[in-house]
């Protein structure tokens, strides 16, 4: 392939598991949020992982030592994101993932959201519903989706990697050919918000039961016997791959192992073999190892390389509105020399009024502000 063009590269495999986007969906009380919680142990320590407890889960609860925080609303869950980017070389250096616990409730709690900027930007027709926030027809839905998938993107951007998790249910689906109803087990969430992140995701593991049921034939005192089931065997597993498509799982990696029991180091090896065998298919492979120490330099250059860049162009209007009008109080009041600097500042930035709230970098303000007292 020319080295000459412009566009267009030949992709190499990642060999680290977490830099894939995962997803681990299941019933309640499965197992699903320990099980994420030790994969990030084994594979990054406590220090490459957090557990964000959305909304009203508290499944954390019950994990000894998970590291953690607690979400329960839109408005911290910005400032989480906020404060990862803003300390990502610093506080967050050994970051890896994010696990968001769960899925469902980061959606939940991205709604009142989506229905505050509705309520700001059309005062005049002012909501309490998201059917019908920015004009309905499932614009107040779409909204959302935009909300937490440019969340989980501003953490992708610098490295850190993300890992869902969420709940499930039995749905009846009708076959597209014959019309014939099937029953599939898939995401607690609407078929909108579940598909914007089933697309997203490499890999979707469903967590559910696998029971063995034996017809026994009870007698009855009157009238025929009664048929009963009972279980005779019962095991927790995941699935990868369902051929009969009756499991809304997911996995690009066509090779990776379509069952597993619900067990880390089943978790981790099974992605990591099917890691190994599309990594084996390049053309002129290097080693799995050298290929990880080669991927893991390249990396840590990125972000710090985006972190730079995206501290210093990151807008947060709200905060912006605030930074302005104290910069509108103590400008004037200030002497030439301390003035002149904020010009400074201003064509660093790039920008010539303090009226752009929606545009100026938070960061351009924030200095002024510091400069001026």
């Amino acid at each position: 392939m020319s080295k000459k063009r412009k566009f267009g590269k030949k992709n190499v495999i990642k060999v680290d598991p977490l830099a894939y986007n995962i997803g681990l969906i299941g019933e309640s009380g499965i197992g699903k949020t320990t099980l994420a919680v030790e994969v990030c142990n084994r594979l990054v320590g406590e220090d490459g992982y957090i557990l964000a407890n959305i909304g009203k889960e508290d499944g954390v609860d019950a994990i000894p030592n998970a590291i953690y925080a607690d979400i329960p609303d839109w408005e911290t869950f910005e400032e989480f994101v906020e404060d990862i980017i803003e300390n990502r070389t610093s506080d967050y250096k050994d970051l890896k993932v994010v696990v968001y616990d769960t899925i469902d409730e980061l959606f939940r709690i991205a709604e009142p959201e989506v229905i505050r900027l509705h309520n700001k930007a059309h005062p005049e027709k002012k909501t309490n519903s998201i059917k019908a926030a920015f004009g309905g027809f499932m614009a107040g839905e779409d909204k959302a989706i935009e909300l937490v998938l440019d969340k989980i993107w501003e953490l992708k951007s610098v490295g850190v990697s993300m890992m869902i998790v969420g709940h499930t249910k039995r749905k009846n689906q009708s076959d597209v050919a014959t019309g014939e109803e099937y029953e599939t087990l898939t995401a607690n969430l609407t078929n909108r918000y579940f598909n914007a992140i089933k697309t997203k995701l490499h890999i979707l593991g469903v967590a559910s039961i696998d029971r063995s049921i034996e017809k026994q034939r009870i007698k009855q005192k009157v009238g025929a016997d009664k048929i009963v089931g009972k279980v005779t065997s019962e095991s927790r597993i995941i699935t990868f791959r369902d051929d009969n498509f009756n499991i809304d799982s997911k996995s690009r990696f066509n090779e990776i192992t379509p069952q597993i029991d619900l067990e880390v180091d089943q978790f981790i090896e099974a992605i990591e073999d099917a890691i190994k065998k599309a990594h084996n298919k390049q053309s002129g492979t290097k080693s799995i190892e050298e290929t990880k120490v080669e991927q893991e330099k390249a990396k840590v250059a990125e972000i710090e390389k985006v972190v730079e860049e995206v501290n210093k162009t990151k807008v947060n209007p709200e905060e912006n509105e605030e930074l302005a009008e104290v910069i509108k109080e103590k400008f004037t009041s200030a002497d030439d020399s301390t003035k002149a600097k904020v010009m400074e500042i201003m064509k660093e930035y790039n920008f010539t009024s303090f009226k752009d709230t929606d545009t100026i970098p938070t960061e351009a303000l924030r200095k002024i502000v510091e400069l001026l007292g």
